[in-house]
């Protein structure tokens, strides 16, 4: 972990100030912080900035229980100011205030609220990723002044393309307009990638994807059925008229300071258009390998894979398993002065700075193979491709892979093995795959368990049997189960990790391909050659009580 370019990112810092921190000695010290925080392992950026907290005596704070933060001490403090200057005053007695900050060394600010509030100023530290989220919470608490789903009033979502209410609205549709607002409120709050808008015979009900799992929010009266519908068509500049055929649109919002941009995609049922919201939060910084939940194996072949000039590196997995993520990770790892890269990407999830990025539009015929063969004319060294989907752009990629460019894409396949029998049903020969592609990363997604609640257990002998384990293995382990508390909404969990297999492709490998084994066979020889699989990563997870045997078992299977 390059610890000082984490620190940049979790926090408010400058390089310039990050650097003279840890550049900081004494007498008494021997070695300067930075030499003694890499001489550490850190698991996340709290981590890490808590103990240069610790180093330089400074008070740190992971959870920010943002509903405890009175409103009075931040009716005086604009949000552009909060965010500006990374601070948010947390609590008051009759002789000092307390305030969250970012950056401790910003002396001005502090100094201000001295001024503003006449007491002396208390700072406690923490990352910038969790002040934003705090400072939103805050002060949309603040502005909307409401506690109930119903009550959520339209201001509160700002919409960026000057989206109009419904045709024809009058008095009696102002409800809709405030229910449909209220759900995208909620869905951000509460972190949901997804909004489903089922229409039944009777009734209709909407459901949340927290962490991968769908839960019953409410149920609106069936009256409500076209009207809540109609709304969101207009948001996403559909035609409201079509009920008869699937539609897909986009609507972009600013909401508590964050950018979201949501996919809507509409279906005709037998009882009515139902409707499905991807929620993409666009101010989110691009995540380390670190922090993903990479193990360090795992990041070593990575990293090594990466460092090739040509060769195609995919990143394998079923929908919504962190592909994308990282695949920016990965990007951001080669994101150099010296390099072009470019990207071409249904849709841009994030934008990074010194990467050209393409966004797919097949209306006019810009797709990913005809994206890509363009970037060949833009002297590129580095190409990002967001999926391989047909025989076209399978051929474009390995062509460009041949000619000296490094190819990065996703492919969707069980595992790393199935990446090669995917390529062959594409159409591609088995020579060309074999030659250009240098490595497979397959990745899940499964549940952490949250850190207020999760209990010690002591898993069953059939438990431990049904992970391939015995006593001896969870001797000194910190096996855990999830319990539910207010700070998960009773869930046990809070938040997702990363499970990897990468597969290097050897030379027995290649020789499989061309011959065109099955991905059992390649699986077999991989895990022969030293290939940590699913299973056995996630195992370790669970002996670290980082997520438990029930979610491993429910995300993968027995290895081959």
């Amino acid at each position: 972990m390059d610890i000082q370019n984490v620190l940049v990112k979790a926090t408010t810092l400058s390089a310039e100030q990050v650097v003279s921190i840890l550049k900081s000695n004494s007498a008494v010290r021997p070695v300067t912080i930075g030499e003694a925080l890499a001489k550490r392992e850190f698991s996340s950026a709290d981590e890490l900035v808590g103990e240069l907290c610790k180093e330089l005596g400074l008070e740190f704070i992971k959870d920010i229980p943002s509903n405890d933060i009175l409103l009075d001490l931040i009716r005086d403090i604009s949000i552009n100011y909060a965010k500006q200057h990374g601070i948010l005053p947390f609590k008051s007695d009759q002789e000092s205030v307390t305030v969250l900050t970012s950056n401790p060394v910003n002396l001005k600010a502090l100094d201000d609220l001295r001024v503003m509030f006449g007491k002396k100023i208390k700072p406690i530290v923490t990352t910038h990723l969790k002040l934003q989220d705090a400072i939103n919470r805050v002060y949309e608490k603040s502005t909307s002044n409401l506690q109930g789903l119903d009550e959520i009033q339209e201001e509160d979502v700002d919409l960026e393309d000057n989206i109009i209410d419904l045709l024809e609205a009058g008095d009696d549709d102002a409800p809709v307009i405030k229910l449909v607002n209220s759900l995208l409120f909620r869905a951000v709050k509460e972190k949901a990638s997804d909004i489903h808008i089922e229409p039944y015979e009777r009734d209709m009900v909407v459901r949340f994807r927290i962490d991968g799992i769908l839960f019953d929010i409410f149920k609106p009266p069936k009256r409500l059925q076209n009207s809540i519908t109609s709304r969101i068509k207009v948001m996403a500049n559909l035609n409201i008229a079509e009920k008869r055929l699937p539609q897909d649109g986009r609507i972009p919002l600013k909401l508590g300071g964050k950018d979201i941009d949501i996919r809507l995609s509409t279906v005709p049922t037998s009882n009515g258009e139902r409707l499905v919201m991807r929620l993409q939060d666009r101010s989110n910084v691009v995540l380390e390998l670190e922090q993903l939940g990479f193990s360090e194996n795992n990041i070593r072949i990575l990293g090594e894979l990466l460092k090739r000039t040509d060769g195609i590196i995919l990143v394998t997995g079923p929908t919504g398993s962190g592909k994308s993520t990282t695949l920016y990770a990965g990007l951001s790892k080669l994101n150099k002065t010296d390099v072009n890269i470019l990207t071409i990407e249904d849709p841009v999830e994030q934008r990074i700075h010194g990467i050209g990025q393409v966004q797919v539009n097949a209306k006019i015929g810009l797709t990913f193979a005809s994206g890509l063969r363009s970037f060949l004319r833009q002297d590129p060294d580095i190409i990002m491709v967001g999926e391989i989907r047909d025989l076209e752009t399978c051929e474009l990629a390995i062509n460009a892979s041949l000619t000296g460019h490094l190819v990065l894409s996703t492919l969707h396949t069980n595992d790393s093995a199935g990446a090669f029998p995917r390529m062959l049903d594409l159409g591609a020969e088995p020579f060309l795959i074999a030659t250009s592609v240098a490595g497979v990363v397959a990745q899940r997604l499964i549940r952490v368990l949250c850190p207020h609640c999760k209990a010690p257990h002591d898993p069953t002998d059939f438990e431990l049997q049904l992970l391939g384990l015995n006593r001896t293995h969870i001797r000194g382990a910190h096996v855990c189960k999830a319990v539910g508390c207010d700070n998960c909404n009773q869930k046990g969990y809070v938040g997702r990790t990363q499970i990897q297999e990468i597969l290097n492709v050897t030379e027995d490998i290649r020789s499989m391909i061309m011959q065109r084994k099955d991905s059992a066979t390649i699986k077999r020889q991989a895990v022969t050659a030293g290939m940590i699989t699913f299973r056995d990563h996630g195992i370790q997870k669970v002996l670290n009580g980082i997520t438990t045997m029930e979610e491993l078992l429910n995300n993968t299977q027995l290895d081959i």
